[in-house]
Parts: C-alpha cells; structure tokens; sequence
C-alpha cells in the first residue's frame, strides 16, 4: 500500500513507517508549507491537502503533534516544534519555564493527529494521545524531541530511556496509527 507522507521530518517518516508495517510510505518532493491551523486537526488535514495537490491521484497522509503541559496552560502545545526561539533549545526551555513546578504542573500528554485522504476525496483522521508527566532532567538516548523529559504514565523512565522498540508499540503516534489501521478496517487493504 502505497500513501505520501506530507511531512519533511525523517524522525516522524521513521516512526510512523514502523507504527505502519505493510505501508509505502514516502515523504512528498517538495517541502510542506508552514502550519497555520488553531488544531492538530486543522494542521494535519492542511498538510494531506497541500500532499494531494503535489501528488494527484495518491493516498496522503498528515501528521500534526505536541506536547501539552498543564504547568504551562498547554503549552508548547500546537507549537512545539517551534516552540525555542533562534539559539535556543527546545527542552532547555520546556525545563527553564517548569523551574520551581512540582506535581501537578509537570502533568503532561503528547498528541498526534493523522488525516489520511483519497483521491477519491475519502478522509479517516485519527488521534493519539500519551498521558505523562516531565521529568526534572534529560534522560536516555533514543527517540527525538521532547522524549529525554517525557515520562509516560505507569512509568519510572523516560520515553527515550524506553527506547524506540517502546515507543514503536506505545507513543502517541502509536496510538493514531493503531486508530486509524482500525479506521481501515484492519491493516488497510481498503485503500
């Protein structure tokens, strides 16, 4: 099965190729246009669109994803990924914010949003979300992102001291991809 991915991030192609067994997928030729929704949705689905006008006659597939901090109102939330500013490191930051925040406040869940579309115009979107919590410091090796301070719920470690095996089975991207294989009716032979 044969989809684009609407995404220039190696790190999210990796993931989502092995949340996607059986899947092709491949990332567009030419680079996605900045998100500008007020959604994971909003952001996913303009992602696919954009994919479908670059690859007519193919299945696209847009991802959006974050980090929601109770401490921080939410935030990085939509912004994630952009969230540091030039010179700055995003888990720096997230922890430098968060300084002097205990219990409650470091309270934490990534999302992620998939919108797949058709070129039959058919759209399935489903959505992933990881409960945890941040760390105090960075720990582990593996993953990208904000995973050296993201402690999922259940757990002792950090998701990038859980390792990629962990995270292929339990992320937040995970969790979509199982969501939609199910929207498909199992391991999408309906596309």
């Amino acid at each position: 099965m044969r989809v684009a991915l609407a995404s220039g991030n190696a790190n999210k192609l990796r993931e989502l190729r092995s949340c996607l067994p059986g899947w092709s997928l491949e990332p567009i030729s030419v680079p996605v246009p900045e998100e500008g929704g007020s959604t994971y949705y909003e952001n996913a689905c303009g992602k696919a669109r954009f994919g479908c006008e670059v690859t007519p006659g193919s299945w696209v597939l847009g991802e959006d994803s974050g980090l929601e901090v109770a401490g921080l109102g939410g935030r990085p939330g939509l912004r994630s990924a952009r969230y540091a500013g030039p010179g700055e490191e995003p888990i720096g930051k997230l922890l430098s914010e968060l300084g002097g925040v205990t219990g409650e406040g470091r309270r934490a869940r990534y999302v992620c949003e998939l919108v797949l579309l058709g070129p039959d115009g058919r759209e399935l979107r489903a959505t992933g979300v990881l409960e945890g919590a941040i760390a105090e410091l960075p720990r582990g090796s593996e993953g990208f992102g904000y995973d050296p301070v993201f402690v999922p719920g259940g757990e002792s470690r950090t998701v990038a001291e859980l390792g990629n095996e962990w995270k292929r089975a339990h992320s937040h991207r995970a969790r979509a991809a199982s969501a939609l294989r199910r929207a498909l009716g199992g391991g999408g032979a309906t596309l």
